[in-house]
């Protein structure tokens, strides 16, 4: 069974990814090109990081 604290790092992970799409969309919409062309960097890579971790396992209740 996952532990507390890697479901909570999966849900901050998740709540920075939605974050920086969020800045992301925007800023360009401003039109300030270098802020959200940086949100979206970061928007993939904490995408990558999410994609990589390894899927959560739940043992069998018996």
């Amino acid at each position: 069974m996952p532990s507390n604290l890697e479901k909570l790092g999966r849900f901050l992970l998740r709540g920075l990814r939605i974050g920086a799409s969020t800045v992301s969309i925007v800023e360009l919409l401003r039109n300030d090109w270098t802020g959200g062309i940086s949100a979206g960097v970061a928007w993939l890579v904490f995408l990558q990081v999410e994609r990589r971790l390894p899927p959560l396992t739940q043992e069998p209740e018996d």
